[in-house]
């Protein structure tokens, strides 16, 4: 049998009532505000247009031979499809991730602050489709795509 001095079981005693009281205050308790709100329309929607519209409020994207979209393609196993966006353009805010013909074309979307424009990720593609890479720069909208082959069982048909 185990012997607690007397010191210990009032020090431990007295860790669980402050613990207690201060989680009685809601300092313990999850915030909404630490998370970033979470963009529900563009991960909703049905078309690649409404989906870039819910999370940026535009569809007007230019072609930028600055984002380079690093993808194989042809993809054996449609579930786990390694992408790889690098954009080299000033003041990067947000990347999004998009496939054509998945039914919610949204796939991944990072925003930034005072990082570089990289972005990395493994996704699922329902189907041989073409992969767009949506970078914010400067409040415009620039765009990179790569059509990536979807091949059942690895036999490449």
């Amino acid at each position: 049998m185990t012997h607690y001095p007397r010191r210990t079981f009032l020090r431990n005693t007295l860790a669980t009532a402050v613990l207690v009281a201060v989680g009685g205050t809601g300092l313990f308790s999850p915030h909404r505000a630490l998370a970033a709100e979470w963009p529900k329309d563009a991960f909703t929607a049905k078309k690649l247009e409404d989906a870039v519209q819910a999370l940026f409020g535009s569809t007007a994207m230019s072609p930028s031979a600055s984002i380079k979209l690093k993808a194989p393609a042809q993809a054996e196993n449609s579930a786990q499809v390694q992408i790889q966006v690098t954009a080299d353009l000033p003041n990067v805010e947000a990347i999004a991730i998009l496939v054509e013909k998945n039914p919610s074309p949204l796939v991944a979307h990072a925003s930034f602050q005072g990082a570089e424009g990289y972005f990395s990720a493994r996704m699922k593609m329902a189907q041989t489709s073409d992969v767009v890479a949506v970078v914010k720069s400067g409040g415009k909208l620039y765009t990179a795509r790569q059509n990536i082959k979807v091949t059942v069982g690895g036999c490449g048909g």
